[in-house]
């Protein structure tokens, strides 16, 4: 029987009855031995983040002024949430730790940590778990990665039964000082847990059950993902949807350990599996994301293909600017390329300039407020005329399609749109993918059937 690393975020360690739907969670599945946990989240949409507070506290230390009004909402809440499970914990001597090494100089790092570090102590006495400081077995890099030792320190420390309760978010580098990953990095402590003990599954809770096809700000009521892979998930999260830390995938990617999203509030419900495969016979698609705020670049010249020194001029002028490339799109006399919006505002006109000088184009422009539209699924390259459909679709509701573009992975296809139908472009593509005859039900009026 294997066993399960199970991550809490923010919001199911928010305060006592989150913590308390965590110990139900925990105690029905004796295979739940390895628990991690994120710093307490808000409990109303007013509230602050124990972690923002924290770095406030810094802040203020750091310039010398007073950290007593924020730190004195940290403590608070960490009381409260002792006081109210009774946990008799020693949280009075963890946050006088705390206070003092903000007093003393604690680095941004160091003090933000200490929000994962009080709360898993405080899990981890209210348990009776045995509490297993993340300083100690995650150890960063000269480069920012976490070493390869660590698998080792960690399945070490967490050899022996029972259970245990691990601070997320935090290492220490090579000469013991504490090293934060970037927001949302519990995630990732989470991963790098359950390859160490080879866990069956990792599981991710959270307040959502699942992960969902669509954003719903755009989309109402999108559904959920049952099965997504791991390349799906990368895509999707590269294209703008919020799923788990980058980061987080590649521990259990190497060792195919399971993700399941779960919801802390609802924890019947089966939530999202990210694993190696899933079946394709219901849905090509796994979903839908995309991101604003980019600029087409188009460059048209006879005989473009024939001159490979074109395109390698124009990508060396933009690299000598210091703007980044999206991706890009060459055909026979022409080339498109998609640029960040805001690397071009003080250099739109050099850059043309430069260009123009430089390669002699015949045609040359800049598009602004154009928005990048992906679907993403390990079924697209089986489906040839999906792109066709669903452009037709868009066409036909108004939606001017600037460029379709498969990616090079094969699982992701990308539409360019004006950023003002953005909305309605992803809305549209949603809406075709999840009919059960796909988007061709959406077309048949518009092709006479």
């Amino acid at each position: 029987m294997g066993e399960i690393v199970s991550k809490f975020g923010g919001s199911s360690v928010a305060e006592a009855r989150q913590i308390r739907k965590i110990e139900s969670i925990i105690r029905s599945d004796r295979r739940r031995r390895f628990i991690v946990v994120s710093a307490p989240g808000k409990r109303t949409s007013g509230d602050e983040k124990i972690t923002d507070l924290l770095y406030s506290c810094q802040s203020l230390a750091a310039r010398g002024d007073s950290y007593e009004q924020p730190f004195r909402h940290v403590s608070d809440r960490y009381l409260q949430i002792d006081r109210e499970l009774e946990a008799r914990s020693e949280i009075q001597e963890w946050l006088e730790e705390v206070r003092r090494s903000l007093g003393s100089g604690a680095s941004a790092d160091l003090a933000a940590s200490r929000g994962e570090y009080l709360c898993a102590r405080l899990l981890a006495s209210y348990l009776q778990a045995t509490f297993v400081d993340a300083a100690e077995v995650i150890r960063f890099g000269k480069d920012g990665s976490v070493t390869e030792e660590s698998f080792q320190l960690i399945a070490e420390r967490l050899a022996g039964p029972g259970l245990y309760v691990i601070p997320g978010f935090y290492g220490s580098d090579s000469v013991g000082q504490i090293r934060t990953f970037s927001r949302g990095g519990s995630d990732v402590t989470g991963a790098l847990v359950a390859r160490a003990v080879h866990a069956e599954v990792y599981e991710n809770w959270t307040d959502v059950s699942g992960l969902l096809m669509a954003d719903p700000q755009i989309v109402r009521d999108p559904q959920p993902m049952a099965e997504v892979t791991y390349r799906e998930i990368r895509e999707l999260s590269y294209m703008g949807a919020k799923v788990l830390h980058e980061e987080a995938i590649l521990p259990v990617y190497k060792e195919k350990i399971p993700i399941n999203i779960r919801n802390t509030n609802r924890p019947d419900d089966a939530g999202t599996i990210i694993k190696a495969a899933r079946k394709l016979q219901q849905r090509a698609v796994a979903g839908v994301a995309g991101r604003n705020g980019f600029a087409l670049l188009y460059l048209e010249k006879f005989l473009l293909r024939k001159d490979p020194q074109t395109r390698s001029k124009l990508f060396e002028i933009l690299t000598a600017q210091g703007i980044e490339w999206e991706w890009e799109r060459a055909g026979l006399d022409s080339l498109a390329v998609i640029l960040p919006e805001t690397q071009l505002e003080d250099k739109r006109e050099l850059l043309v300039g430069l260009i123009a000088e430089a390669l002699k184009p015949d045609h040359l422009e800049i598009l602004d407020n154009v928005s990048l539209v992906a679907i993403v699924g390990e079924g697209i390259s089986d489906h040839p005329e999906l792109l066709a459909d669903l452009l037709l679709l868009l066409s036909s509701g108004g939606v001017r399609v600037r460029l379709v573009e498969q990616g090079s992975s094969k699982i992701s296809a990308f539409f360019v749109v004006p950023s003002k139908d953005f909305n309605r472009a992803v809305d549209t593509i949603y809406k075709a993918i999840t009919l059960q005859r796909g988007s061709r039900q959406l077309l048949e009026p518009l092709l006479g059937k």
